[in-house]
């Protein structure tokens, strides 16, 4: 499944090909592919179709294009600053759908589902496929709705106060301008669960997946299993600073590359993986006590269908652990 960096990766690709492009033909392949927009194709190439791409944007791993018409008919007006997008084209990653952008003359790939044919634009490949061999992604048309704090909607190029309505309900994640570790810190310490538990619930802060919450805990010398309602302002920012630096580590990188699917924008697959320090290092020495001159090797338990990695050295199990 890919995490935050993928997706942000992804976006940073998209917006540089799509933003202020119209949309001019829609081709739907492989139906599947959009079973989420409930009212079916030919409703969800009619919303799509001119339709100008005002934007990308990401909230944790929810990613879409807010969209405005080219004769206004998408856009509503918002404390008088013109028009804005009132639908958004969602996109649903799943586990391996790739947004890739191909010029016109490049042969179908295999698993294409959607083809969004784009204008012209010098330099520029002209078509948006969406490809998803399994099938677990797709895309949908959604309103946009006000933000419940007032701030933009997530990452973009040109924020907005607006949301899609399919994200509405999940927190900021640490990359994000807007994250607020005051509010994060007052729920976190309300919840009686573990610490990696609190770090997975994308109500509370989002984007944090299972392969960058163990590098997070690693960095931060913390447990999993450590309870929230026991945890230290100082450490719950360590854990949350740890988080973005993982996070920003794989974003220079292109992203953790453990699925051959997942590729960026323009078919390139991220290297992350190679510098991971605990997820999917079970038995090799944890790096930090090596360097101290400590024998200890990574374990893997297992934790919630998934698994979890820590150095018994250094992220020692705590006492009255929530696992």
């Amino acid at each position: 499944m890919p995490e935050l960096p993928e997706v942000e990766v992804v976006r940073r690709g998209l917006v540089s090909w799509v933003r202020g492009r119209t949309i001019e033909a829609v081709d739907v392949l492989d139906p599947r592919s959009i079973r989420r927009h409930a009212l079916g194709t030919e409703d969800f190439i009619g919303n799509l179709e001119g339709a100008v791409v005002a934007d990308v944007v990401r909230r944790g791993k929810f990613l879409w294009m807010p969209l405005l018409d080219r004769a206004g008919l998408q856009g509503r007006r918002m404390n008088g600053s013109g028009d804005v997008p009132a639908v958004a084209l969602m996109a649903h990653l799943g586990m391996s759908g790739q947004l890739l952008m191909q010029d016109r003359d490049v042969p179908d790939e295999k698993h294409l589902k959607v083809r969004f044919r784009l204008s012209r634009s010098d330099g520029m490949p002209e078509q948006l496929r969406f490809v998803d061999q399994r099938i677990f992604g797709g895309l949908f048309v959604t309103a946009m709705v006000p933000t419940d704090d007032g701030g933009p909607g997530g990452l973009a190029e040109s924020p907005l106060a607006l949301i899609a309505e399919e994200a509405a309900h999940i927190a900021r994640d640490p990359l994000d301008p807007a994250f607020s570790f005051d509010l994060f810190f007052r729920r976190l310490r309300k919840r009686k669960t573990g610490l990696k538990r609190a770090l997975l619930d994308q109500g509370l802060v989002s984007g944090i997946g299972n392969i960058y919450a163990d590098e997070a805990l690693w960095a931060a010398k913390l447990h999993y299993a450590r309870p929230t309602d026991t945890l230290r302002r100082a450490e719950a920012e360590r854990v949350l600073e740890s988080a973005r630096q993982v996070m920003l580590d794989a974003l220079a990188a292109g992203g953790t590359s453990f699925d051959s699917l997942y590729v960026n924008v323009n078919g390139a697959s991220g290297y992350f993986d190679r510098s991971l320090n605990a997820y999917g290092r079970e038995g090799e020495p944890c790096k930090r006590c090596a360097a101290a001159g400590i024998h200890a090797t990574i374990r893997r338990e297992q934790f919630m269908n998934r698994s979890s990695h820590t150095c018994p050295v250094c992220q020692p199990r705590p006492r009255n652990g929530r696992w």
